[in-house]
């Protein structure tokens, strides 16, 4: 039987393409036929699942209060994750976020307030010091990660994988940017700090992100 001589196995994308068998020849054992399509599922399931790469709930912040705050305990929730700060012209978008967080919360929506003092050093503050603000003047009570990194290469995992997700653009560029999380942990909006969070453009991703 004449086989032939030459397997070229090309990938691209997000999977692989296998080309070279010569279909021509009618001779081609099973056992060949066989050989090609193990080795096509041996490269394509390591490239998907690369592809695939982690969701949101596979990160965990600090939580202001001490302590881990892992976002794989909100599986199955959608999530509104913002970077904050005390002393920024947004700062007043925190009841904002309250409000979303009582009208929400039982319909499945948790709202994470990721204190930074990335922009503007405007969040110069300790974790005691940023708690007691956000309670006092807005009544705080959804989750507050601690004092966190949200740009350049020491920023919290999260923001790199997001910005990775989303490229560039969608990255933080001040205070008060959002990201949304649907309850499978898909990264599916993004939203400059300007647009407030009950914005109807953000309602709508919500409802949306909720019923997913």
């Amino acid at each position: 039987m004449a086989l032939p001589t030459t397997l070229y196995i090309a990938r691209g994308g997000h999977g692989c393409r296998i080309d070279a068998l010569d279909r021509s020849i009618p001779t081609l054992g099973l056992w060949m036929r066989f050989s090609v399509l193990l080795i096509a599922m041996l490269i394509v399931g390591p490239l998907s699942a690369i592809a695939a790469g982690p969701n949101a709930f596979h990160f965990s912040f600090e939580a202001i209060e001490g302590g881990p705050l892992p976002l794989s305990q909100y599986e199955g929730k959608a999530l509104l994750i913002v970077n904050t700060a005390s002393f920024c012209g947004f700062t007043r978008q925190y009841g904002e976020l309250q409000g979303i967080w009582e009208s929400h919360r039982d319909r499945g929506l948790i709202v994470i307030g990721v204190p930074s003092n990335d922009f503007g050093a405007q969040e110069p503050g300790s974790a005691e010091e940023i708690k007691t603000f956000c309670e006092v003047n807005f009544d705080i009570d959804f989750p507050l990660a601690d004092k966190t990194k949200v740009k350049g290469p020491e920023a919290h995992p999260f923001y790199r994988w997001a910005k990775d997700r989303l490229g560039k653009r969608s990255a933080p560029s001040w205070n008060f940017h959002k990201y949304l999380i649907d309850r499978e942990g898909n990264l599916v909006a993004s939203f400059p700090p300007r647009v407030s969070p009950q914005s109807i453009k953000v309602l709508r991703a919500i409802d949306d992100a909720l019923r997913s």
